[in-house]
């Protein structure tokens, strides 16, 4: 099948237009800057908190294992609502969804910092994960609806748009340990999520500047929530989620995990009973026939297995084996968000010229060769640099991903394809995470980690393979 049909019958997808604010440049600029900050935004707080958990553990008085609920109470709730915001953006528009989620997530990433306000009360673990829980909503707001934004625009803009989304979350991925690190050393540990707030009420009045000048188009009144679908996604993706995030910590034969992993494969199974027959599913099974769709989503899952695993344990393998400090260790990661940030611009201009298939597998084809570069550079300063930014760079011609997975759903549907894809990418990254953990575990970590990177670079180059077969061609790259 052809990656320019929907292979959804006779319901094609709606044609693509500009936003629904207006045509001008200068408003799809400042809706491309609220795209970029909040991707920005909600993958830093993702990782933000590992080097500043310390600092916490200590001012609330609490052990690290309970604080681990800071980093994977947001995670969860990220990640196990992400459908649900997206069948929101579809049913109410992107615009409303994304100024909701907006406030949703400066409010709680105000509650997360009032420690650090001149007379506020001391605040309490138990206070801060319930925060992070509700920042995590307000995350699985943002990022569906800043995608269905993405996809709002023409060919030209879906691909900027996809590429500044990706690149954004790069930067953020590797400075969030960073940034983290220093404002917990030189602030206080509050000051990681208290930046958020200027930020989202700067974004929030932007956006609701840009979205209320006209009319928003009404085809959100023809999609139905369809809440049996959404709960049931809802509950196995939280289970889902719990179960990978507590699994790693606390291994896979504890009785949360396993009742989790149960949970989720219950909740899973009558989600696709149910999507069968429902009248309008949240889950169109439909849509996994687009070989574009399929093809973008099992590739986006396959660089996440790899990739999130190799910087997980080359960060610990500096550490232990090679006497790098934490802050020291981060910095090395800074190569990556470099290289994705100098590389991402140019990359459409890339996928007009060569389409979608080869720039991805070209790129993906650099990150496994990054990845075995890593591994013979061992803890060598330099060499190791120089291996990090090729898989940046590489990861920076796999930004037409996201693009290609928009195109390929019906307009009506942008929000949950980008809930769909954004579930890949945090899904791949923990079970990558878990994966080659497993390989690194089976001996030292001196001997593990070169296997566990060429196990990464392997699936990494299967979704080469797979980019190559199955994404679109140079007959529908944008001209």
């Amino acid at each position: 099948m052809s990656g320019s049909t929907t292979g959804l019958g006779s319901r094609a997808p709606a044609p693509r237009r500009r936003f629904e604010a207006g045509t001008s440049a200068k408003r799809d600029r400042a809706v491309l800057a609220v795209v970029l900050v909040t991707a920005f935004l909600t993958m830093l707080d993702n990782t933000v908190v590992t080097t500043a958990a310390p600092s916490i553990a200590a001012d609330l008085r609490v052990t690290l294992p309970t604080l681990e609920w800071v980093a994977t109470g947001y995670m969860v709730a990220y990640a196990g609502l992400l459908l649900a915001g997206g069948r929101l953006a579809d049913r109410y528009g992107w615009p409303r969804t994304l100024r909701a989620g907006l406030l949703v997530f400066t409010i709680a990433s105000l509650a997360c910092g009032l420690p650090a306000l001149p007379g506020a009360p001391a605040g309490s673990a138990a206070t801060l994960i319930a925060a992070r829980v509700v920042q995590g909503l307000g995350a699985a707001l943002l990022v569906p609806a800043t995608l269905a934004a993405i996809a709002a625009g023409d060919e030209r803009f879906r691909l900027r748009g996809a590429a500044g989304w990706t690149a954004s979350g790069a930067v953020a991925l590797a400075a969030g340990p960073v940034l983290g690190g220093v404002l917990s050393q030189h602030a206080h540990w509050s000051w990681i999520f208290l930046i958020n707030v200027p930020v989202g009420l700067a974004a929030l009045v932007v956006v609701r500047s840009t979205t209320t000048a006209q009319p928003v188009p009404a085809q959100g009144a023809h999609v139905r929530l369809d809440l049996p679908g959404v709960a049931t996604a809802t509950v196995a993706l939280l289970a889902f989620a719990y179960a990978l995030s507590h699994g790693t910590g606390h291994g896979w034969r504890d009785s949360s995990v396993l009742v989790s992993a149960l949970f989720a494969v219950a909740a899973g199974v009558a989600c696709l009973l149910w999507e069968r027959v429902a009248r309008d599913p949240v889950i169109d099974p439909r849509l996994f026939a687009v070989r574009a769709f399929s093809g973008g989503v099992a590739v986006q899952v396959l660089w996440g297995l790899g990739v999130n695993g190799v910087f997980f344990y080359t960060a610990i393998y500096l550490q232990q084996v090679g006497g790098y400090s934490p802050a020291l260790a981060g910095l090395a990661f800074v190569a990556v968000a470099v290289a994705v940030a100098v590389v991402a611009p140019f990359t459409p201009a890339l996928v007009r010229r060569y389409g979608p298939a080869r720039v991805v597998a070209a790129g993906l084809a650099l990150v496994a060769v990054g990845m075995v570069a890593v591994a013979l550079a061992g803890t060598g300063p330099v060499l190791l640099v120089g291996a990090l930014a090729v898989i940046g760079f590489g990861s920076a011609l796999t930004v037409p991903l996201g693009a290609v997975v928009l195109a390929a759903a019906p307009a009506r549907q942008a929000g949950v394809a980008g809930g769909m894809f954004a579930v890949a990418r945090e899904a791949s990254g923990v079970l990558g995470i878990a994966g080659i953990g497993v390989v690194v575990a089976g001996g030292n970590l001196a001997r593990g980690y070169p296997i566990g990177l060429v196990l990464a670079a392997t699936l990494v180059l299967l979704g080469a393979v797979l980019g190559a077969r199955l994404l679109p061609g140079t007959e529908h790259a944008s001209r």
